[in-house]
């Protein structure tokens, strides 16, 4: 039986979730819901478990930050027992159908859930256990385990590659290619990308990876394949 009550509490009494792969921008939508909250008042009540003398905030945190804004003394909080991995699932799913949500925060969200969803022990094998949890994950979000195989790559982008790809100026495919490179190879490039103020095609990227399994990409390979035309 899971231990749940409803309360208002104060929105700096409530701690962001550790880790938390999604940004709470400052932006339009985030006008909007402060006017929204200033109008109607918070209709869905922030969901939070209790950690240590506080509590730790799972879903809600865009509308932590409107009531924030407005100065509201409280918030309405569900205010549920969970574990560690039940928290991650809950924060992860409860954001991930939010509109315009960045590549980053759908690797990292899906990360997230995979490594909380083996600490579960859903599958009886070892083995099985990736296989079977994409395929569920992928199955609730409405996408391929493929797909969230290749949007976990990305969280092995250093920053600044990882940074282009939420800005538009890597595409995801070339993204998913350069994340086998090592660390020391994506810092060239990043390198090459500034200098040159260019960034690689799909099968630039494919051929990047290549050379980087073959044992050749060197600095100045990756300068030669840059400067091909695309």
């Amino acid at each position: 039986m899971v231990k749940e009550f409803i309360s208002q509490l104060p929105p700096d009494k409530l701690t962001p979730f550790k880790k938390h792969p999604y940004q709470v921008r400052e932006d339009a939508a985030m006008d909007e819901l402060v006017e929204s909250v200033r109008t109607y008042g918070i209709l869905s009540p922030l969901l939070a478990r209790p950690k240590g003398e506080g509590y730790e905030l799972v879903s809600g945190h865009r509308r932590r930050l409107a009531a924030q804004k407005l100065g509201l003394p409280t918030v309405p909080v569900l205010v549920r027992e969970m574990t560690d991995d039940e928290a991650v699932i809950l924060m992860v799913d409860s954001n991930l159908q939010r509109e315009n949500l960045l590549p980053s925060e759908k690797a990292f969200a899906y990360q997230m859930k995979l490594e909380a969803m083996k600490h579960q022990g859903k599958s009886t094998s070892v083995q099985l256990a990736p296989k079977l949890t994409t395929e569920q994950i992928g199955y609730e979000a409405g996408i391929s385990k493929d797909v969230v195989k290749r949007y976990i790559r990305l969280t092995n982008l250093v920053p600044p590659l990882l940074q282009m790809v939420d800005d538009g100026r890597i595409a995801f495919s070339p993204a998913v290619e350069l994340s086998y490179l090592n660390e020391d190879c994506q810092r060239d490039l990043v390198d090459e990308i500034d200098l040159n103020d260019c960034t690689p095609s799909h099968d630039q990227a494919i051929r990047m990876r290549k050379f980087f399994e073959e044992g050749k990409l060197t600095t100045e390979a990756i300068s030669a394949i840059m400067s091909e035309e695309k």
